[in-house]
């Protein structure tokens, strides 16, 4: 009796842990990234390179002669939550694009389109890392604090140098947020670019370095996103 009544326990316990679905699955989160190949992304708007080391890490190259590139998605997000880890060289600037278009698609030498809408800036610090710019769309910075003189607001030291830091956004409506290693860097409610850009890709940036001496390298890993 005593080992049909275990038996019976231990086959309810498997079949409700079968029954469960993942915490993956059951929270909304999907991956960007295979962590195998870029299917489902493509380079726009220049020729740098990016490649997939370290079993899951995307590595964006500068090239000399390119401008501002980006690895897009295929997929247009609206209101979303992505969160990422990411580290850059020192003196690269670099970002990743959400909710961002394309225009200028048929124009000579725009390898697929210029990439144009909010971006979120990464750098080493201290500096602007987290806040938001406006990438070609001839308004500069979103977030108000990198126009402040006051280097106490202009910049901060949250991101870790050298290091792997994760950044979290939530994109909702007009507010967009962003925090960089748990700390929140943003709180930006912008409606007009809401209006122009209410979805869109998300791309990951390789700076163009001009005249730098180079190569630059950033990198990316876990990137996930759940739609709101």
């Amino acid at each position: 009796m005593l080992r049909r009544i275990c038996l019976a326990t231990v086959v309810g316990l498997l079949f409700a842990v079968s029954a469960q679905p993942t915490a993956h699955a059951e929270d909304g989160w999907k991956s960007l990234f295979d962590g195998k190949s870029l299917d489902g992304w493509s380079v726009k708007s220049g020729f740098a390179t990016y490649a997939i080391e370290d079993g899951g890490v995307i590595v964006g190259k500068t090239a000399k002669g390119s401008g501002n590139s980006f690895l897009c998605t295929d997929e247009q997000f609206g209101d979303f939550e992505l969160t990422f880890e990411t580290k850059v060289d020192d003196g690269l600037n670099s970002g990743v694009q959400i909710r961002s278009l394309l225009k200028d698609v048929d124009k000579k030498n725009s390898y697929g389109g210029r990439v144009y809408g909010p971006q979120v800036e990464i750098e080493s610090g201290p500096a602007q890392a987290g806040f938001i710019y406006g990438e070609a769309t001839g308004r500069g910075w979103l977030s108000p604090q990198p126009d402040s003189k006051d280097e106490s607001v202009n910049q901060h030291d949250h991101f870790k140098n050298g290091q792997w830091n994760q950044f979290r956004i939530v994109a909702k409506g007009p507010n967009i947020k962003v925090w960089i290693n748990g700390a929140m860097i943003a709180d930006l409610t912008d409606q007009e670019i809401y209006e122009t850009h209410p979805k869109g890709l998300i791309g990951l940036q390789v700076h163009g370095i001009g005249k730098q001496a180079g190569p630059f390298e950033v990198r990316w890993r876990n990137l996930k996103i759940k739609t709101l």
